[in-house]
């Protein structure tokens, strides 16, 4: 069973950056594109960005030009760093499967972006 930890969030201010990190343990098998996923209070889960196990990267409109996905195959980690950050960035931010085949959800990485 695959096991997804995330960390890196925190309290930031307007403009700042965060870089979060998704640690996996477990097998990483089949279809191995990993993504990042938000969640604010009040709001559906949405993807903000995925990259293939080959390094190919998408984002959300909302998203793109500020964060950048990347992943450390060695490591079975995936990274998202984050720049400019808006308060409207404010969420909780996990890590999974990019494809609607998740594994166990953790328990995310609070991020907060004040003005």
């Amino acid at each position: 069973q695959v096991q997804l930890v995330e960390s890196g969030g925190g309290l930031v201010q307007a403009g700042g950056s965060l870089r979060l990190s998704c640690a996996a343990s477990g097998s990483i098998f089949s279809a191995n594109a990993m993504g990042w996923y938000r969640q604010a209070p009040g709001k559906q889960r949405e993807l903000v960005a995925a990259i293939t196990s080959g390094g190919s990267t998408n984002y959300a409109d909302s998203v793109k030009g500020r964060f950048t996905i990347s992943r450390d195959n060695a490591k079975i980690t995936v990274y998202l760093q984050m720049n400019s950050l808006k308060p409207e960035d404010t969420a909780v931010y996990y890590c999974n499967n990019a494809r609607p085949i998740y594994y166990k959800w953790g328990q995310g990485t609070q991020v907060t972006v004040s003005s």
